[in-house]
């Protein structure tokens, strides 16, 4: 088998896990109450029916002051029934359950705590949460450290096979651990015995309450991230101690949530904090997870293979697609959809206070109530657009019985994904194309390529049911001169790469502009293989190379008629683009109307002021607009039909792969 490591079986404590994967402890927000109910329940179920050696349901608060009124909860004797369900649905599935228990410390907020103070080791400003807790006294130390106990005592009572302590992201231990955040003066502040005998303490007493054969696991920060804290030369000494304290494996992830190195998103090479894993493997004993964007079978496999961890965290990756370990060990990983680490619907949401979904699994987080059943009533289907909603709807169509055609005016089929995937570091997108390559041939669905559909067509092939799927084309705003011939749009620069000029205007600051220079700012730029040839033979100096990665051969000037640049890009991303365009020293104008466009020359208003700049090329990224040239025309057919994607409305690529699985699911 070619994945055969990762599905070996491993031993944490004495406890027996099937393979080498592990879904992580993941924020899901899918009450409001602290309480489990049935999403959650049909949720993890799902992640264990999937094949996951290990599911972990977290982050469960140990108390009051360090998880709010929202947050999943131990912290009292009643919660154990409805967790006892949860890891009976779980157990029942094939998979070790497991619970991370969690204390925000200074990252808690106080609107969750009923008006009350976050609490941290000292009253250090937090950039997470923008406040400032106030210091713990001993007797919260005690108190707390006692509810970590406590509420693995009702872990275990609840039915859970092992239990983790989160010790990374910047919550409680680690600010106990950093001296960018512990400032204390007594025996838990100061030297490095001082700031670690927190974790110690705790570690110790969770072990002495549930006793030595128990699987104790712990999450930590491979490197901090964070200036004037832990960086991964001090991380190794503090697994020495997680492990002589009681610990039975270690998993390690990357920085915390105010770093300002990118985690989570696609701009993260694929296993890219292996390396944090394979320096804590190289001082314990105990078993090592790695942990952030391990997305293939293949790179879970060489992680393990390579000796650099034990087992892989599948966090959003699981979420995109919970059978991904049951797929790889039946050799079908083609057909894994593919997390593409947009961030949009688990990351954006949790940090917005909503709950979590995924953009190109609409199952997720809707396990008990999205199912589309094989159809007893089969229809003759014409899908017109491959995009991804119509990619969606004739995959969905097919696998429920009906019979699917699938006609797309283009020579390929992914419609605007392959726009999207353009621009530096969003090639991930791309892998949804793959992914439904596979799909449609797995399912043989007839596919039309270069196909135009007209109403002839339509009475010619006479279907049962018609989706409309024609997608969406740039639009043209009240600019004068912008529709002239020396204004190119911004699809036309993303997928065709045409000659650009040095100077560059884009009109338009949201995601499709600020992505567009992007791309062109990139520019002149060396390549990540240059880059490391550079570096490895130290051919120039450091300052060099970031000079070489970041300064390319165009200037671009962006205008936004909006004040605030990128408003339509996710939380979780904006922050990195917009300094990914700093850095690039592209120039933003935002709360810029622009008036017109003349060979060249580009007038805007900002103020009352008018100004004008000149430029060799200009670019429209003004929006776009939706394509219904046939979706007008079918009323007349008398055939039934829907309107999906961005034909019934322009949108994020959610809204195309969700309303393309629910235009099926209601076919019936």
């Amino acid at each position: 088998m070619m994945f055969d490591t990762l599905f070996s079986p491993v031993s944490i404590n004495s406890l027996e896990v099937k393979n080498r994967i592990v879904y992580p402890g993941l924020g899901l927000l899918y009450s409001y109450d602290g309480k489990l109910n049935d999403r959650y329940y049909e949720y993890f179920r799902e992640k264990a029916r999937g094949g996951a050696g290990i599911v972990t349901v977290g982050p469960v608060g140990v108390d009051r002051p360090g998880s709010g009124f929202i947050m999943l909860t131990l912290k009292d004797d009643e919660e154990i029934p409805p967790f006892r369900k949860l890891t009976d649905i779980i157990r029942g599935e094939g998979a070790r359950a497991w619970v991370q228990l969690f204390h925000a410390g200074g990252y808690s907020f106080s609107q969750l705590l009923e008006g009350e103070k976050p609490m941290a080791p000292s009253s250090v400003y937090s950039r997470y949460n923008k406040e400032t807790p106030r210091e713990m006294t001993l007797d919260d130390i005690r108190d707390t450290q006692e509810a970590f106990a406590r509420a693995a005592e009702r872990a275990l009572e609840a039915g859970f096979d092992g239990i983790e302590i989160i010790a990374s992201a910047g919550y409680l231990i680690t600010q106990f651990l950093s001296p960018a955040k512990n400032l204390r003066t007594d025996e838990y502040g100061g030297s490095f015995e001082n700031r670690v005998r927190f974790p110690r303490e705790t570690i110790e007493l969770v072990r002495q309450r549930i006793g030595p054969e128990v699987p104790l696991t712990i999450r930590m920060a491979g490197n901090d991230f964070v200036p004037g804290s832990n960086t991964d030369t001090e991380t190794p000494a503090f697994a020495m101690v997680y492990e002589k304290a009681g610990v039975d494996a270690i998993n390690v992830t990357g920085g915390w949530h105010e770093s300002r190195v990118p985690q989570l998103p696609m701009e993260v090479p694929r296993a890219g904090y292996s390396y944090l894993a394979m320096n804590i493997k190289e001082t314990v004993s105990v078993p090592v997870i790695s942990s952030n964007r391990i997305s293939s079978p293949f790179e879970a496999e060489k992680i393990i293979r390579d000796g650099m961890a034990d087992m892989v965290c599948l966090g959003r990756v699981l979420i995109a697609d919970p059978e991904w370990p049951e797929k790889a060990m039946k050799g079908r990983e083609d057909e894994i959809r593919p997390c593409v680490a947009c961030n949009q619907g688990c990351t954006d949401t949790i940090f917005s206070g909503k709950p979590v979904f995924c953009i190109v699994n609409p199952r997720a987080g809707y396990e008990g109530v999205r199912n589309i059943p094989v159809s007893d009533n089969p229809k003759n289907i014409m899908v017109i657009g491959a995009g991804p909603a119509g990619l969606e709807a004739a995959v969905r169509g097919t696998e429920a019985g009906h019979r699917v055609e699938l006609y797309e005016k283009a020579d390929r089929i992914g419609g605007q994904l392959w726009i999207a995937g353009t621009p530096p570091h969003k090639q991930e997108l791309w892998e949804l194309i793959h992914y439904y390559e596979s799909m449609l041939d797995r399912l043989e669905i007839p596919v039309h390529l270069e196909t135009e559909v007209t109403m002839e067509l339509i009475r010619e092939k006479s279907p049962d049911f018609i989706i409309s799927a024609e997608g969406a084309e740039i639009m043209v705003p009240p600019v004068r001169g912008i529709d002239g011939p020396d204004v190119l749009s911004a699809w036309d620069v993303l997928e065709n790469d045409p000659v650009i000029g040095n100077r560059v205007a884009v009109i338009g600051g949201g995601a499709v502009g600020l992505e567009t220079a992007h791309f062109l700012a990139s520019k002149g730029t060396i390549t990540p293989d240059v880059l490391y040839f550079l570096f490895r033979y130290r051919a120039e100096s450091d300052n060099r190379l970031h000079e070489l990665v970041n300064i390319g051969n165009k200037d671009i000037t962006v205008f936004e008629m909006l004040p605030r640049i990128g408003s339509d890009v996710g939380k979780s991303t904006r922050w990195i683009l917009l300094g990914n365009l700093e850095r690039h020293r592209v120039k933003m104008v935002p709360g810029a109307k622009v008036i017109s466009v003349h060979e060249g020359i580009v007038e805007y208003e900002t103020d009352g002021t008018t100004s004008s700049m000149e430029f060799d090329t200009v670019i429209n990224a003004a929006g776009s607009r939706p394509v219904t040239r046939i979706a007008d025309s079918l009323k007349e057919t008398g055939i039934e039909y829907r309107v999906i994607g961005d034909s019934a409305e322009p949108s994020r690529i959610d809204s195309a792969i969700h309303g393309a699985y629910l235009a099926i699911m209601e076919l019936g």
